[in-house]
């Protein structure tokens, strides 16, 4: 007997916790082909066309999506902050105090971040608020998607920021730690389905919202 299917779209920032632990408890019972990418490229896609049954994005993403009658009401999936990861091997930098941060940064040798992942998005309005953004950028790695501590693994950055989660998916880095409170941007996580969406969507939906799933997305760095 075949097992019902479904398309799901996801963020990249829970993509270590469905990929290791959620998905494959999904596999089970259900055929889920899913993509990962930043929301704001999935958004993008969306606009452009395609319609998977569920979709794991940023919250404020979900609202406006519901707002156009693209997806049902969202739940509630996890939240992160933002990181800086070095290489494991390397002496991470004091960046508990914003002043810190700024030496940090301005020590790098190069600064990788996501030029369409939320967290890189505010990172660039963040060097622009501390006065650092010509500084740091004439010497930064900025990516169009994807993780930011693969540049940091294959030697083309010394520091990554990104969220934690992300940061905690690619093997060889090291989280320093958070961004300071003062200048820290956290991000809420949810999951939807899509209007019209398959009749497994609800049921996916419903595992990906689970005491299961929030569990596998803590031992990823996320808050549930």
């Amino acid at each position: 007997m075949s097992r019902p299917s479904a398309t799901l779209f996801s963020t990249l920032a829970v993509r270590g916790a469905l990929e290791s632990e959620v998905l494959p408890r999904l596999r089970k019972t259900f055929d889920v082909a899913a993509s990962f990418d930043p929301t704001s490229v999935l958004v993008n896609r969306i606009d452009a066309g395609e319609r998977p049954d569920i979709v794991v994005a940023v919250s404020d993403a979900l609202d406006k999506l519901r707002q156009r009658g693209v997806v049902t009401a969202r739940s509630a999936v996890a939240r992160t902050g933002i990181g800086v990861g070095t290489a494991s091997g390397a002496v991470a930098p004091q960046i508990s105090t914003v002043p810190e941060l700024v030496h940090a940064l301005r020590s790098a040798q190069s600064v990788a971040y996501s030029r369409s992942g939320a967290s890189g998005l505010y990172f660039a309005g963040l060097l622009d608020r501390l006065g650092i953004a010509d500084d740091i950028n004439r010497r930064a790695t900025i990516i169009d998607k994807g993780f930011t501590g693969q540049a940091v693994v294959d030697g083309r950055a010394d520091l990554a920021i990104q969220q934690i989660s992300e940061l905690a998916f690619i093997d060889g880095i090291k989280i320093a730690g958070p961004l300071p409170e003062a200048v820290q941007h956290y991000t809420d996580f949810g999951a939807a389905c899509f209007t019209g969406s398959a009749a497994a969507a609800r049921d996916i939906l419903r595992e990906l919202t689970s005491e299961y799933a929030r569990s596998a997305y803590r031992r990823a760095g996320l808050d549930c």
